[in-house]
């Protein structure tokens, strides 16, 4: 084998754009989460977004493991951010309707 041959057994995949780098989305649902009235209306909006996050990932042939990484991974910064914008909220004194 030459030193330009790579020996590999698992093949590689790149995703380009991982969710949790999409911060704009990130933050767009965070603030939605946030402005819905009831906890059962959040919980509905996030199962929307992560059947949409599903379905165009399996789209572009991601794996269902590395689906189920993403969409994870994306949820968890969607919290960090609700972290924020409440801490950022009773900074402000504003109060939550909740």
């Amino acid at each position: 084998m030459s030193m330009f041959e790579a020996e590999s057994s698992m093949p590689c995949q790149v995703i380009p754009f991982p969710l949790t780098r999409r911060v704009t989305k990130v933050r767009d649902v965070a603030a939605k989460i946030m402005d819905k009235a009831t906890d059962r209306q959040a919980e509905a909006y996030r199962n929307q977004v992560a059947d949409g996050l599903f379905r165009h990932l399996a789209k572009i042939g991601v794996p269902e493991d590395e689906q189920d990484e993403q969409v994870g991974a994306f949820f968890t910064a969607v919290e960090l951010e609700l972290s924020r914008l409440f801490d950022l909220q009773d900074a402000n004194g504003e109060t939550s309707a909740y």
